[in-house]
């Protein structure tokens, strides 16, 4: 019972502070011709409302593609349709088809912010509550640390409820998909990872392990017998959750050939389907945003590998600087960011949390010592590197707002933001794939000994 009473107060503490950097300003916030993100998500509740479906993803004079055209996938239309619904009983005006373009009040605004809570209410937080409390091997604390950590992480925050977005959906809908995987079940973790590939093509490269974990279990049962049959259940949801999502769309080939270009917009040279971190740094033009991608993966490991998982967490929220700033949020970045950082080191004590073995880094350490004896990861080291990186983006975030750059060089300030958020990437991603290389080696020597 207290437990549930502690997971209560830590969700109603995410809450607060969701509602609070609602309270914010947005995307394009007065910023004609285009505004900007909020404005997207309105101008699609306006198109899917007033349209038939097999023209929200065409161009016409009622639809407008170069104005905000609808580019995600089908259960985004959906989304935007069943919000429009309620709009439409609040007040007509919001979504009038071409009169409600660029529309701004504070009722509206209110009701916009509202649709990101409620869509984090029913799928994003309860499955980061159940995750915690599912932690094998863990106290109450640490679940309930767990669990307060990962809803005040800043950068989705600051992105669904200061940006305007709704990143909660679709990442929400992958967690599920993992909790039902570590449970083995198997169909209703592909559902879950249908929902997310359907809601936001970003999705796609990130899901894709798991299909690639489901496949591994149906080859290990054989390809007779019961892995036959898990393949064929496995098949069969894929397609028929696919084909509920698409099925206004599958009417004619040249529908499903539009939804398609508009999803992947190839030719205006973007393509923002972000796999994990080396996706997210060696493709073409990727949004800052896909760090999200990353980032709430990078969340789940926070009771296990306390100190790095918030120092790359800090640093995804940091590259996201310029797009917050251009925003107007750098009140809200600040506070929230603070607030995580504080919650994270009370929690974990991740300033202890040094050694090789927190690190996770002790099986490579083994192996290196076996031929450089003297090699030993210094604690004292990974602290004053870990202090260093946060007094350097706080030094740069205090450029960015506070100095202006020289006329030679106008993106001065967000080209660094970009080049120490690079090289911090780079060797996260060293990082992590040591550990996931090192523990699946250790793993398998483990089986062959016992």
């Amino acid at each position: 019972m207290e437990k549930w009473s502690l997971m209560t107060i830590a969700a109603l503490l995410g809450l607060t502070v969701r509602w609070t950097v609602s309270l914010g300003s947005y995307s394009g916030a007065a910023k004609p011709p285009m505004y900007g993100d909020y404005e997207a998500q309105r101008h699609w509740q306006e198109v899917t409302y007033n349209l038939p479906v097999r023209q929200w993803y065409f161009n016409s004079s009622d639809n407008d593609l170069q104005y905000w055209g609808l580019d995600y996938p089908p259960l985004t239309a959906y989304h935007s349709l069943l919000c429009a619904y309620v709009a439409k009983l609040i007040d007509p005006s919001w979504i009038a088809l071409h009169t409600s373009r660029g529309y701004e009040s504070q009722p509206h605004k209110l009701f916009m912010r509202a649709t990101v809570l409620v869509a984090d209410l029913l799928v994003y937080i309860p499955a980061v509550i159940l995750y915690c409390c599912c932690l094998k091997e863990s106290s109450t604390k640490k679940k309930i640390s767990s669990a307060l950590c990962i809803l005040l992480y800043p950068g989705l925050i600051l992105i669904d409820y200061g940006h305007f977005q709704y990143n909660s959906v679709s990442l929400g809908f992958a967690l599920w998909g993992v909790l039902c995987l570590s449970y083995d079940l198997d169909i209703l973790g592909s559902v879950a990872f249908c929902l997310a590939l359907n809601y936001k093509q970003m999705e796609l490269y990130h899901s894709l392990p798991f299909f690639c974990y489901l496949l591994g279990k149906c080859f290990k049962k054989g390809l007779m017998g019961k892995g036959l049959l898990l393949l064929m259940k496995l098949g069969f949801t894929v397609v028929v959750s696919f084909a509920l999502c698409w099925f206004p769309f599958c009417t004619e080939l040249e529908q499903i050939s539009q939804v398609f270009r508009r999803l992947f917009p190839v030719d205006r040279g973007l393509f923002e389907a972000g796999c994990a971190l080396s996706f997210f740094l060696f493709s073409f033009q990727v949004h800052e945003k896909s760090i999200l991608l990353v980032s709430i993966p990078v969340c789940l490991l926070i009771s296990e590998i306390p100190l790095m998982s918030t120092w790359f967490l800090l640093v995804s929220n940091f590259s996201m600087l310029p797009l917050l700033l251009k925003d107007g949020l750098l009140l809200s970045y600040i506070v929230t960011t603070l607030a995580f950082v504080t919650v994270c080191a009370a929690s974990f004590s991740i300033f202890e949390k040094t050694s090789e073995d927190d690190l996770q880094l002790k099986a490579l350490s083994t192996f290196i010592r076996r031929y450089i004896p003297w090699f030993k990861i210094f604690p004292k080291v990974i602290k004053i590197s870990f202090l260093v990186s946060v007094i350097l983006m706080g030094i740069l975030t205090l450029m960015n707002v506070t100095l202006d750059p020289p006329q030679r060089l106008p993106d001065l300030f967000p080209l660094a933001v970009s080049a120490v958020s690079c090289l911090h990437f780079l060797f996260f991603l060293l990082y992590f794939n040591i550990i996931a290389i090192w523990e699946s080696r250790g793993s398998q020597n483990q089986k062959k000994t016992s």
